[in-house]
């Protein structure tokens, strides 16, 4: 068995102690405490499909949801970040799995990487889960506005020529694990990884398809990693997340083989549009609620 077969090996014994923690963590709860029904929701489900279909096609999965979720107002904003992780966890290792298998990249280079991107991951969720409301608010719409101009560069051409190394050595492969250090705990706040990804690769020079295993393979480790830390203090939403879990594992088998035959033009286009109409939303939900509590203060005063 090679040392990508075992690497393989390992995410899906994560994915399914993951799996296990959570059914379990979840399972005590109600047993205690009772709840609302967990039957999966057209509106959730069509979210985490359309979402994680076009995050297997190399759009990106958070923004785009993000969006729909502030656009219907499913849940609360600071719910967003714990249920993207946790209901995303899944469809990311089906992911990682099949780009990992079919994408040919140097182990070494593919592993450093991951295990950075897990560490950012658990160290940044301890985090998230303990800001407030108005600071994850905050938190998302910077986010957003920063995707969408990664977006626009992207669709203008604008960055580094694409390069042919498979691998990394040296000081370069020391920058690319403190840079995934960083973006596994951002990745917590509902920033998404694949596109600063993308740009790392290549700025240090490699081949642009090796993005593909590399940003899939960290999401897969990164993200039932700290996962942990949203199931355990309950700061996500729990049938948006199952929504999320069933819907958006089928969109990711069903997009996988339409990878290098999907002209993607115009749904950038479209996703860039959403992304900075809910970067504004976001940013005025947030600037609103500050001056809502400051009023009757200074009414007081």
């Amino acid at each position: 068995m090679d040392a990508k077969t075992l690497l393989i090996a390992a995410l899906i014994v994560i994915a399914a102690a993951f799996l296990a923690f959570w059914y379990s963590t979840v399972r005590r709860k109600r047993a205690r405490h009772g709840g609302e029904s967990l039957a999966i929701t057209p509106l959730r489900a069509g979210i985490g499909f359309v979402a994680n279909f076009l995050d297997t096609l190399g759009i990106g999965s958070y923004a785009t949801t993000t969006s729909m979720l502030k656009m219907w107002k499913v849940i609360p904003d600071e719910k967003i970040p714990g249920t993207l992780n946790v209901g995303y966890a899944l469809p990311t290792v089906v992911q990682g799995v099949i780009f990992m298998t079919i994408v040919e990249v140097e182990f070494m280079t593919l592993v450093s990487i991951i295990g950075a991107a897990v560490v950012g991951a658990y160290l940044g969720a301890g985090v998230v889960c303990e800001l407030p409301r108005r600071k994850i608010q905050i938190g998302m719409g910077t986010a957003l506005l920063c995707a969408a101009s990664l977006m626009v560069f992207s669709l203008l051409g604008i960055g580094p020529a694409p390069g042919i190394a498979l691998g990394l050595t040296g000081t370069k492969l020391a920058i690319a694990v403190g840079c995934s250090v960083v973006l596994g705990a951002l990745m917590m706040l509902g920033i998404g990884f694949y596109a600063p990804c993308m740009i790392m690769i290549s700025l240090l020079g490699m081949d642009p398809k090796v993005s593909y295993p590399i940003m899939m393979g960290a999401c897969a480790f990164l993200i039932p990693a700290g996962s942990t830390q949203f199931v355990r203090k309950e700061t996500y939403d729990l049938k948006t997340a199952l929504s999320f879990t069933v819907a958006g594992s089928i969109a990711v088998l069903l997009a996988a083989p339409l990878v290098d035959q999907i002209p993607l033009l115009y749904l950038r286009l479209l996703v860039l549009v959403v992304v900075l109409y809910t970067a504004v939303r976001m940013l005025h939900s947030a600037f609103s609620e500050r001056a809502a509590v400051a009023t009757p203060g200074m009414a007081q005063a």
